[in-house]
């Protein structure tokens, strides 16, 4: 996870480890590692160790055992990232890992049960709870949704969602992608039809595609721009940026190779600016 904040650009390494499935359990698997929560450890262990060899141990910024809830991995980590985001700055959040190891889970939860929603949900709420709060600033959120395959890009809100977008670059604003589209969100409710809108169309290009969509990253980009009036009487205008990243399973990638899946733009996209604006239909 990483933002960028006024001191600095800081990336944020998590690790969280989900229980054993019941498949798992019946097949026999045993837990491997362990977790110091409060040292941000985490101990693996061989279980087909040779003699004398020891446990490798990893140092995070932050761990979560099997037992860990949602609630909490969002405030923790999310939460100020988002808050930055809301102040004007950039910041970036994604789950990796293989298929089955909790990435959806993780991300987005089950929506309808607030103690079970994941980091996409608690964001959008986190979001608009905060703007309705705001006395003296006027808010835009917009929304876009891309996915990225063998460095192509493609715009999952278009009409024509087969399109091939280009990544275009200004010398005052930086990198763009040419004619992604931008949807103005006025709530919870509409930020969350923007995104199913966006993930039907996904869905119908995996089918359509052999599957290509479990071979590629997404990405939904949210766009916040507040406008307050300053002590000097002039309108004051910030903008900050948040991705939240859905990667394909690690083990697509490793396959693919490290760029099939289209790495290389997710890195320009991440500083990215979008345009043009419209609302959901």
């Amino acid at each position: 996870m990483a933002s960028k904040t006024k001191a600095s650009e800081a990336l944020k390494v998590v690790a969280r480890c989900r229980p054993l499935s019941r498949k798992e359990e019946a097949a026999g698997h045993e837990q491997i590692l362990t977790m110091d929560v409060k040292l941000g450890q985490v101990t693996l262990r061989n279980p087909r160790a040779a003699l004398g060899e020891l446990p490798k141990t990893f140092t995070f910024d932050a761990v979560y055992d099997a037992s860990s809830k949602q609630a909490d991995l969002y405030d923790e980590t999310v939460r100020p990232l988002i808050d930055s985001v809301l102040q004007g700055f950039n910041g970036t959040v994604f789950a990796y890992g293989q298929t089955g190891t909790g990435k959806t889970y993780t991300m987005q939860g089950t929506w309808v049960e607030p103690e079970l929603r994941g980091v996409i949900p608690n964001a959008f709420e986190h979001i608009f709870t905060h703007i309705s709060r705001s006395q003296n600033q006027q808010y835009l959120v917009r929304a876009s949704y891309l996915e990225i395959y063998q460095e192509e890009i493609r715009d999952l809100l278009s009409k024509e969602p087969g399109k091939r977008l280009e990544l275009k670059e200004n010398p005052e604003t930086g990198v763009y992608i040419k004619d992604l589209s931008s949807f103005v969100t006025k709530n919870v409710k509409e930020i969350e039809h923007v995104m199913n809108l966006g993930n039907q169309t996904r869905a119908v290009g995996s089918t359509h595609m052999n599957e290509v969509s479990s071979r590629s990253h997404a990405i939904f980009v949210i766009t916040v721009e507040c406008s307050e009036r300053g002590s000097d009487g002039q309108e004051h205008i910030r903008v900050g940026k948040l991705n939240l990243v859905d990667l394909a399973g690690s083990e697509r990638q490793n396959k693919a190779g490290p760029n099939t899946a289209g790495g290389t733009a997710i890195q320009s996209i991440a500083g990215a600016h979008t345009s043009p604006t419209g609302t959901p239909s």
